[in-house]
């Protein structure tokens, strides 16, 4: 039973953390569309000490404005889908939470989603940020490299996946022996 202490433990610091995520996601979201927005209507007419709103970014920044259009445009979706996957995370540790264990088959297949979407996700917002900042290169002209990679993701993915095979294990096991 002190095993089950140590993982309900570890589970309720999963809940407060995916909130915690998520929370932080959703500010970023809205932090990077309120730049686009600010320097969609702003970037020319908003003056602060003589200089203009996108003068100061490349002045100070060193950057073209495009630069910050598609840095703002990759927060965006990364951001979205991390969102996504940590109120997904959340789910998850509140069920396992009121079920009092990890080893309920309802539990496996809901953590078995949850490697699913750690792999997906990413791999998705990586892709959907490698097409938006092509668009953005197209339309504003040349921007700064951005190195992007969802290796980590994957390998979280493929944990909870064997993770979730072995909940299913144990729920079974517990099934026959209930059973017996």
């Amino acid at each position: 039973m002190n095993t089950l202490k140590t993982i309900q433990t570890l589970s309720k610091i999963g809940k407060i953390l995916s909130k915690i995520v998520f929370i932080c996601c959703v500010v970023a979201f809205c932090g990077c569309i309120a730049t686009i927005i600010s320097l969609a209507f702003g970037a020319e007419t908003l003056r602060i000490g003589g200089l203009t709103l996108k003068g100061i970014f490349q002045k100070s920044a060193e950057t073209s404005i495009g630069t910050v259009y598609a840095a703002a445009a990759t927060g965006l979706i990364l951001s979205a889908g991390e969102a996504v996957l940590a109120k997904f995370a959340q789910v998850y540790f509140t069920n396992e939470l009121a079920d009092g264990t990890p080893f309920t088959l309802a539990g496996a297949k809901e953590m078995m989603r949850l490697g699913v979407l750690t792999i997906c996700i990413p791999a998705g917002t990586t892709l959907l940020t490698i097409i938006a900042r092509a668009v953005i290169a197209e339309v504003c002209g040349e921007i700064a490299d951005l190195r992007l990679d969802c290796g980590e993701s994957i390998a979280l993915g493929v944990m909870f996946l064997i993770a979730s095979l072995l909940c299913r294990y144990g729920a079974e096991t517990s099934r026959r022996t209930a059973a017996e």
